[in-house]
């Protein structure tokens, strides 16, 4: 059984939800990785991935607002992928590398740097052996 979804406060009516639990992929999978939001903007808000490795700070990945996608040269499109749809913005990843396994959260503009819910990501070889483990 799945716990509910955290939520952190960002500022007013302004946060950031991701569900909890890790999620568990092989090499060369595709996942997606779930963040909604809710906020008092009255215009677009512009949404931010981190990518966090263990012993490591958070990594910007993209960020996105209304059509437009920006990535970080290390991410390269063809691979990273997050879009607002609606009050979500889901991150894709295709073609899974062992070094993708990290703990990845989503913000809202006002908090940048982070305050929300990681995610735990573990990828799995193709023989099924684990190879990351990050708890």
């Amino acid at each position: 059984m799945r716990d509910p979804p955290l939520s952190f406060e960002c500022q007013g009516e302004d946060k950031v939800m991701q569900p909890s639990g890790d999620v568990i992929a092989a090499e060369g999978d595709t996942v997606t990785l779930d963040c909604t939001f809710e906020t008092s903007y009255t215009t677009q808000p512009t949404l931010f991935w981190y990518k966090q490795e263990v012993n490591g700070c958070p990594k910007y990945m993209l960020k996105t607002h209304s059509k437009t996608v920006e990535n970080a040269p290390e991410f390269q499109q063809d691979r990273f992928h997050a879009g607002i749809q609606d009050k979500s913005v889901p991150l894709k990843i295709q073609e899974l590398h062992l070094s993708d396994s990290a703990v990845y959260y989503c913000a809202l503009r006002p908090t940048v740097t982070g305050n929300s819910k990681t995610l735990y990501k573990n990828l799995w070889s193709k023989d099924n052996r684990k190879l990351h483990n990050i708890h």
